[in-house]
């Protein structure tokens, strides 16, 4: 049976901000509506984790019967989960697929965790056939008044938009928060069908986003602010070089909204190189226009003369741990300033002693009673991640963990542990452990390690060491610089098994 198109209609409304006791008038929402746009069409998702199963739902809610793919013959068919089976539009091929069934799809929206080498996707797409990124495909259909602000780049970009969804959230400012962090944009998009109301659900949406997103050229997703970090050797096996890894980046770029503020770490090569083309106000991460942050006083300047932005953020009541946290707050801070949503850097100021750090980035979990502080920074996948962590533990004498499986570098002759080797002779000793925990060990003692430095099997053995090597006042850190696909299912698991692990049994 065949449903009949249905709108859900957004009236206009009228958000307030309320900051030390005043009300301020911030803005007034257009009307928006919203309908079965895809009904009676055929929609292709390629991959069913997270972000696909988020998108079939999408597409379903949106009218369209699903093609649900995936490679992996042990996943249950959509057909057989509670989610789904009130849908009769469902289609689950697991394994083996004859891409022959593309040509009856009117939309194919692909995963991010799908490289466009799986599925003749190159080919579809040069062939004219409508394939969209899940982030594109969610975009497409949420409300042009709910502003965007998009964070990429190699590290640190869940602590950013994290930080950025505690302040909005704080000030009363409702945020969606997710994208390639926690739950995916398609999540939002649904609120849109499932939840109508007199007004959109969220003000902002604050997303994380990942190279693997954006390899398909975006065209509905389009931020007013876009923050790129920084871009240092990572996910190559994907992208084969630098200047693809940077072009994919810079592709936020490409069909920016309203303020179009773009913040861009300062003298990175091939970024500089990646944004010719582009259209978009700059700021810089280190200069003006843009911000700049004083360690001493503790302060964050920021000056963006084409959007009207110059104020001071004061950062002394930060209590996340290690310096970078002061820039990740900083950056934030400018972001939602860009997105020109009525808050001001003296609303942002109340907000800076409540910004807590995502699970796994350089997260407390205890001080036990040998008085030993266990940290766990597992999300630093990558060997500029690990160098963030210890630079931000000048202080600490700390016992490092360092394995796991060690991303490729293509076209570089080290493994690029060495630059660790100046901020690990700080502390007190390194453990390497897993897969590539020999290779680990070789490099930095070949390179000047002048601190012990002991070998274990794995993760478990590792941290067996580190207690008898560290002395009261100490930290033992999880900052491993790898993947941990040797040992667990993701840095999520490593993480909590290193939790787990830190309280004796």
């Amino acid at each position: 049976m065949k449903l009949k198109s249905f709108y859900y209609k957004y009236e206009p409304a009228t958000l307030h901000f309320i900051h030390s006791g005043k009300k301020t008038k911030l803005r007034t929402f257009p009307s928006c509506t919203l309908k079965q746009d895809l009904q009676g069409q055929s929609v292709a998702v390629i991959g069913l984790g997270k972000s696909g199963r988020a998108a079939a739902k999408l597409a379903l809610a949106r009218g369209a019967s699903v093609l649900a793919i995936d490679q992996n013959q042990n996943l249950r068919p959509l057909e057989k989960d509670p989610l789904f089976e009130r849908h009769s539009g469902v289609r689950t091929i697991l394994g083996q697929f004859d891409e022959e069934l593309f040509k009856d799809a009117h939309v194919v929206v692909v995963s991010p965790g799908v490289p466009l080498e799986n599925y003749g996707l190159s080919c579809l797409l040069q062939s004219g056939k409508r394939v969209m990124s899940e982030l594109d495909f969610a975009a497409e259909v949420i409300s042009r008044s709910i502003k965007i602000l998009a964070v990429t780049g190699t590290n640190g970009k869940s602590t950013v938009v994290t930080f950025a969804g505690q302040m909005l959230n704080y000030l009363g400012i409702e945020a969606f928060v997710g994208g390639n962090l926690g739950k995916p944009l398609s999540e939002a998009a649904l609120q849109c069908f499932t939840l109508p109301s007199s007004k959109p659900k969220f003000q902002v949406a604050v997303v994380e986003v990942s190279s693997y997103q954006i390899e398909i050229p975006n065209k509905y997703f389009c931020p007013s602010v876009t923050v790129i970090l920084n871009l240092t050797p990572d996910h190559l096996e994907r992208h084969k070089t630098m200047r693809n890894y940077a072009l994919t980046k810079c592709r936020l770029l490409s069909h920016m909204a309203n303020t179009k503020l773009g913040l861009l770490p300062l003298g990175n090569q091939h970024l500089n190189e990646a944004i010719k083309g582009h259209e978009f106000n700059v700021a810089w991460i280190g200069a003006f226009p843009g911000v700049k942050i004083d360690m001493e006083a503790k302060t964050a300047s920021f000056e963006v003369p084409e959007i009207g932005i110059q104020s001071q953020l004061q950062l002394s009541t930060m209590k996340a741990m290690g310096i970078h946290n002061y820039h990740n707050a900083a950056v934030a801070a400018l972001s939602i300033l860009g997105l020109d949503i009525g808050v001001d850097a003296e609303a942002l100021n109340s907000t800076i002693e409540i910004l807590r750090a995502p699970p796994h980035r350089m997260q407390i979990v205890h001080k036990d009673i040998c008085g030993v502080t266990w940290i766990d920074d597992s999300k630093a996948t990558n060997v500029e991640a690990a160098y963030v962590g210890l630079m931000g533990l000048r202080r600490q004498k700390c016992v490092v963990l360092l394995g796991g499986l060690a991303k490729v570098l293509n076209g570089q002759d080290s493994n690029g542990f060495e630059q660790l080797v100046e901020p690990l002779n700080n502390h007190r000793c390194v453990i390497t452990f897993g897969s590539s925990g020999l290779m680990i060990h070789k490099t930095l003692v070949d390179n000047g390690l002048s601190i012990p430095c002991i070998g274990a099997a794995n993760l478990k053995d590792a941290i067996s060491h580190a207690r008898k090597m560290a002395k009261h006042g100490d930290a033992i850190v999880l900052s491993p610089g790898c993947a941990s696909f040797d040992e667990f299912k993701n840095f999520e698991h490593r993480g909590m098994v290193f939790q787990e692990l830190a309280f004796p049994s």
